[in-house]
């Protein structure tokens, strides 16, 4: 039997102010109407706990966007969990903030898109810079731990030195600095997303110079299709975190929606307990014994369990087959074959979301 798991993400919504395209979310998004109602969430903030969860993240979307928020909030961190909201920044002002820390919000992820705000704004999509700006400020003000997370790419990888920058003067405790993972929007967008090596270089130089100097905590997650070896896949596929999506479903991780066949499951239908411990979902990449060659018998098959199996899905069509990132793939010819042709310096048009209310979505293009 899976032990416990460590953390829930709660997608809440998917609803977003922005309109990132490096979004990992589905392109086709859950509706407002599908999203699960405040009982229905409260039921799974109560099954989590009972299964072990002690970390509750609230995310989407933009939590912000459920205004039932509040009394979410106010259940998980009655069951005793630990609340992390994970925000945009956009409608979050000092009273809303206020109730919400009051509530039992014990910490705040701010995303931030770069350190120019003129960039930072044609990246979100929409004028954002000074709200998060902002954002900040009202969370250092009142006290709560506050983790500032860039999502890294073509665009802004230049300005990592500079988003650093930002972060120390936000107040940043922590600093997540992640390199795209091409799922959803940001799989649509890999063409124009994909950094150079010669970007990646001059990143992880700026990344090694700042960690000698400053106070925060900083979380680099690598650009896995320019190295040798994939990530670890959430520290092993169903076992440590677990992922409710708008409606329900319940997923090992969140993008593994995208492995046609899966059979995901949703707490509708059936307890999380049950899912966690008796889908075939999440036992269908659990342990090693689902694994092929070369990683049955590979050294690193406890330190990167086999690599990601949602992009070993997307690139090869079996999520089984060892992701083709690992240069010991024998399906790593189709990486080397992406970076040949999208890893390049010239600008590429870049598909951005609508804002996301609900309703019918459209998407417009933007050049770089």
């Amino acid at each position: 039997m899976a032990e416990a798991p460590f953390g829930l993400l709660a997608e809440l919504t998917h609803r977003c102010p922005l309109r990132c395209g490096y979004c990992s979310n589905p392109v086709e998004l859950v509706r407002r109407s599908a999203e699960l109602d405040t009982a229905e969430w409260c039921a799974v903030f109560d099954q989590a706990r009972e299964l072990g969860v002690l970390q509750y993240h609230l995310s989407g979307g933009e939590p912000l966007a459920r205004k039932d928020l509040p009394e979410l909030v106010s259940h998980a961190a009655g069951l005793g969990g630990y609340v992390n909201l994970v925000t945009s920044g956009l409608g979050l002002t000092a009273e809303r903030l206020a109730d919400l820390h009051g509530r039992g919000v014990d910490h705040v992820q701010l995303s931030v898109q770069d350190a120019d705000p003129a960039t930072a704004n044609r990246i979100a999509g929409v004028r954002a810079f000074t709200h998060k700006e902002e954002a900040a400020r009202l969370i250092r003000q009142a006290g709560l731990p506050l983790t500032v997370n860039v999502v890294l790419h073509r665009v802004n990888l230049d300005h990592v030195a500079d988003i650093i920058a930002l972060a120390e003067r936000m107040g940043a405790d922590r600093l997540e600095l992640a390199n795209t993972q091409y799922y959803g929007w940001a799989l649509r967008n890999r063409a124009a997303l994909l950094p150079t090596r010669e970007q990646l270089r001059r990143a992880d130089e700026a990344v090694a110079r700042a960690r000698e100097t400053t106070r925060m905590e900083i979380v680099y997650v690598i650009a896995d299709y320019h190295e040798a070896h994939p990530k670890p896949c959430m520290h092993g596929w169903g076992a440590r975190q677990l992922t409710v999506a708008p409606n329900g479903d319940v997923l090992p991780c969140p993008a593994a929606g995208v492995i046609e066949g899966l059979g995901v499951e949703n707490v509708r239908d059936r307890s999380l307990a049950g899912i966690w411990h008796d889908s075939g979902a999440f036992n269908a990449f659990r342990g090693f014994d689902w694994m092929r060659e070369p990683c049955r018998s590979c050294v690193r098959r406890e330190i990167d369990f086999g690599g990601c199996r949602c992009q070993a899905f997307q690139l090869t069509g079996d999520a089984a087959n060892t992701d083709p990132v690992c240069s010991l793939s024998p399906h790593h010819g189709e990486v080397d074959l992406i970076l040949s042709r999208e890893a390049r310096p010239e600008p590429v048009a870049l598909t951005m979301r609508q804002v996301t209310t609900g309703g019918p979505r459209n998407t417009s293009r933007v050049t770089r």
